[in-house]
């Protein structure tokens, strides 16, 4: 039965990630990823918006505002000396009524005590930077970027191969026990033994949590994120990034434009129930995922709380016309036409047993056992600091 050191589940740009930062920092230590789907980074590490995130919304000190700054620059880095193609675009966050502008400048005001580049503008400012944009006040962050992750996934996976690493693709992971001084993780190809275990497992997080034996102290539900793109013709609509003031309540960002390093915009997405925790469509359905969340009671407790706004979201899921008007709250000049259908992402969303939307990341560690348990955006853009935050705990405990 093979041994390692260091066993993650999950092959998505988190996994990858601490894969990376353990054999950069722990070259000696021997590291495998166990990933269930053909290729790494099939899931939320590629099915998002593509955007390298400032920190401007977070709360100060949370894991996120810290994570994210510092994550940003090392991704940066990283894609340099990868040559991994990365723009550093800006965006704006637009209040399109008088209403919002206390929320605006609240997340300004965040932006600055997180050390984020950012400055209030006048709607003369705006139609500078976004021609089509509308708003009666807006914060620019000049340093918001654009990458494709599913490239950085890519190279970690390469790098962590090239540094003695082993990446199992189509390898699922469906039992672990405890022998002793080391983990026996049961997986579809057979067994293999861990002396250490870093659970990765995005949407599957609680359920590996479970696995090990512990009992997960919040629940996974999924939210799938359905998108339209600009068609060619439309393109000249957004320029970079234009996003709107969020609901400081809800862990989504609303609706917005977001220019993709391939070329083209997308716009969206939005957030509704998926019932199925990889349900990318609508008709994807998985009555063990359905029943995991609806019966869950702090699900039944947050869609108590705002069952108003999970309506308006499916309204938009099933109605063209509301999602444009949606986004005709920021570009009024877009129109039904402009838009095509576009992908659909899956958020792994964590609720307490309260009904409390976990808004922070989530990490937590018995001895050389590591979960990561809730780790939504910016958690693409804080990976390769969230890695060196987990290796930190990890250093030093298998010797």
């Amino acid at each position: 039965m093979e041994t390692s050191d260091f066993a993650i589940i999950g092959g998505g740009i988190l996994g990858l990630a601490t894969a990376y930062r353990l054999t950069q920092r722990l070259g000696t230590r021997t590291v495998q990823v166990f990933e269930k789907e053909v290729a790494v980074g099939r899931h939320q590490s590629s099915c998002n918006s593509g955007v390298l995130h400032s920190g401007i919304y977070y709360a100060p000190g949370s894991l996120k505002a810290t994570n994210c700054r510092a994550g940003r620059q090392s991704m940066e880095a990283f894609c340099r000396e990868q040559e991994i193609a990365f723009d550093r675009c800006g965006k704006v966050i637009v209040a399109v009524d008088p209403r919002e502008i206390p929320a605006l400048q609240r997340i300004y005001e965040r932006g600055l005590a997180n050390g984020v580049q950012c400055a209030r503008i006048s709607p003369e400012r705006l139609r500078e930077l976004e021609p089509y944009a509308a708003g009666v006040d807006a914060v620019h962050v000049p340093e918001t970027g654009i990458v494709n992750f599913s490239h950085v996934c890519q190279r970690l996976a390469e790098l962590v191969q090239k540094a003695g690493g082993q990446v199992r693709t189509e390898t699922q992971v469906v039992g672990i026990r405890r022998e002793q001084n080391r983990f026996v993780l049961e997986t579809s190809l057979g067994a293999f033994h861990a002396r250490s275990i870093i659970n990765c497992a995005g949407l599957q997080s609680d359920r590996v949590v479970a696995m090990s034996g512990q009992k997960p102290s919040v629940r996974i539900v999924p939210f799938r994120g359905e998108y339209y793109e600009l068609v060619p013709a439309a393109h000249h609509l957004c320029r970079n990034l234009i996003y709107p003031v969020p609901d400081p309540s809800f862990p989504f960002l609303g609706v917005h434009f977001t220019r993709m390093m391939e070329g083209g915009v997308e716009c969206g997405p939005n957030a509704v129930l998926a019932w199925a925790r990889e349900g990318y469509h609508k008709t994807a359905i998985s009555v063990r995922d359905t029943w995991d969340a609806v019966a869950n009671r702090g699900f039944l407790k947050l869609a108590t709380r705002y069952w108003r706004v999970g309506l308006g979201e499916m309204v938009r899921s099933y109605s063209k016309r509301a999602f444009v008007r949606a986004l005709q709250r920021l570009v009024p000049a877009i129109r039904q036409q402009d838009l095509v259908v576009g992908r659909s992402g899956v958020r792994a969303q964590a609720i307490a047993p309260d009904g409390a939307l976990v808004d922070d990341f989530l990490i937590q560690q018995t001895g050389p056992l590591v979960h990561v348990v809730n780790a939504p955006s910016p958690a693409a853009t804080s990976a390769l600091n969230i890695a060196d935050m987990i290796v930190d705990r990890l250093v030093g405990i298998l010797d």
